[in-house]
């Protein structure tokens, strides 16, 4: 009997995504030639469901932005103090894997750092460079060591070795070194890994003030506090003035979408800069180092280690980060593209999770189901949507024949596409007042005119959706249909 090897079986899951997507493209067109009648029923069904689907996005949305807006309010680390004495016990290891970014990123994270309301006795700070980069870095390193080493705990600076095995080069890899080296000093230090709170950040992530007193609270109040991740609002302030309108829509929409899944912590991710239980991060064995996406992946190595009790916990205050913007539009706009392939490349989770998830017995059934689906339909959306609506669910009008434009259905096709696009200004409003709402204080070298165009920018929001949303996301889903596998490109900062 024919027996298909395991190393087969992982290839097929990840042809998956991609063959869904493709199939789905090419599909259309084909039936948008030779039998438009069917291309307009799926393309009805398709834009009906997208459209219900803007109307909740819309509405979590607006519960998250509440949320957000109360959090920002209140004075977390008064509260933790008051209500939670365990909190002196708590400390906080924040990890900052860097790769070539500019010396003055470095101080401005650092300076943001000591600015934030918690003790920074109680801060275990890993500074971790590359070996292929080793000689600036330890430049870099020993300023910010001299400016800022007697500020914490301790301030660690560890150099990432080159071609480790089992490694791919990138933030993954390097936060694993540096996670391990944060251990050495915990156990010398005899430190209960569960008192200790675990926060990977991209170098450039100024956190809120109250974030790691907001951490902690949310943390001593969750009774499934050990397993559990814990995701902020990620937000890309830092630049966004000096960005380009085609940037600054690409970001916020991604800020907009996390807000909608921070509503809904059943279909909740850990994405970019997030925190953890040290305690789960040493039983899942640290971050994955052989892959592009270990943000995510690690809520899935806890789900799986866990038998499925694992949460990630939405946290309603902001992680700021720059935009891709790095001084040159053009170069910029290249920037934003393999950063949009790269978090596209969470496909990559897909096959994982078939293989692990369903291979474990103790997970139940329904936590499967609903991560398949979300995952699935996550990528296929992120995929087709903004091709569909935009460009492809008009071919089947204009090939039929005057015989299938007579009838009803045809007939009432634009009407079901114009109630879509009208639904789609009303979410494009809702988006360009919030995203106002949330800017940093204004440069004074800017007017108060470029509010408006920050308002104008959002007519830019279709092309945005298929240029840095669709075809990157086909791109890195080709990509692994393919077996052409995507390696870890690191976004350009600007000073």
């Amino acid at each position: 009997m024919f027996k298909i090897s395991s190393h087969l079986k992982y290839r097929i899951l990840e042809i998956i995504p991609g063959a869904m997507v493709w199939i789905t493209l090419i599909g259309v067109v084909i039936l948008s030639f030779l039998k438009p009648l069917w291309a307009i029923y799926f393309i009805i069904v398709f834009d009906v469901y997208w459209l219900v689907r803007i109307c909740y996005m819309m509405i979590f949305s607006t519960i998250s932005w509440y949320k957000f807006n109360e959090a920002h309010k209140i004075d977390w680390f008064e509260r933790m103090r008051k209500e939670n004495p365990e909190w002196k016990k708590i400390y906080q290891v924040l990890i900052l894997p860097t790769y070539l970014e500019p010396l003055q990123v470095l101080q401005k994270t650092f300076r943001n750092l000591i600015k934030i309301k918690y003790p920074l006795d109680k801060f275990i700070i890993v500074l971790s460079g590359e070996e292929r980069d080793k000689k600036n870095f330890l430049q870099y390193a020993e300023s910010i060591k001299k400016e800022f080493g007697n500020k914490f705990l301790r301030l660690i600076i560890t150099v990432h070795p080159k071609g480790l095995p089992d490694e791919m080069p990138g933030k993954g890899s390097n936060a694993c070194w540096a996670g391990h080296q944060a251990k050495n000093f915990i156990d010398e230090q005899k430190i209960p890994y569960e008192n200790i709170l675990i926060s990977n950040f991209d170098v450039d992530t100024c956190p809120h003030q109250q974030y790691f007193a907001y951490l902690t609270y949310k943390f001593l109040n969750n009774p499934n506090r050990l397993q559990a991740s814990y995701q902020p609002v990620a937000t890309y302030n830092n630049n966004i003035w000096e960005s380009p309108a085609l940037i600054r829509v690409v970001h916020n929409s991604t800020t907009f979408w996390l807000f909608t899944d921070l509503a809904r912590p059943e279909r909740l991710f850990t994405f970019s800069s997030h925190s953890m239980s040290f305690k789960a991060l040493v039983d899942v064995g640290f971050w994955q180092k052989n892959i592009v996406t270990e943000d995510s992946r690690i809520c899935l190595q806890g789900i799986i280690r866990y038998d499925g009790n694992y949460d990630v916990i939405p946290m309603y205050i902001s992680v700021s980060m720059n935009t891709a913007y790095e001084g040159n539009f053009w170069e910029s706009l290249k920037n934003q593209y393999k950063q949009i392939r790269r978090w596209a490349y969470g496909v990559e989770n897909f096959p994982y999770m078939m293989k692990n998830m369903w291979g474990n017995k103790k997970i139940k059934l329904f936590i499967k189901l609903r991560y398949t689906w979300n995952q699935l339909e996550g990528t296929y959306s992120w995929a087709t949507a903004p091709i569909i609506i935009f460009i492809v669910g008009f071919l089947p009008l204009h090939f039929a024949g005057d015989q299938v434009k007579a009838t009803v259905l045809a007939q009432n096709a634009p009407i079901t596409l114009e109630y879509l696009m009208d639904a789609s200004m009303v979410g494009l409003l809702l988006s360009a007042v919030l995203s106002i709402l949330m800017l940093p204080s204004r440069p004074k070298k800017y007017t108060r005119g470029k509010y408006l165009f920050m308002l104008l920018q959002w007519i830019l929001f279709p092309y945005c959706m298929i240029v840095f949303g669709s075809i990157p996301a086909i791109d890195a889903q080709t990509r692994l249909m393919l077996g052409k596998y995507l390696g870890f490109n690191v976004t350009k900062k600007s000073a």
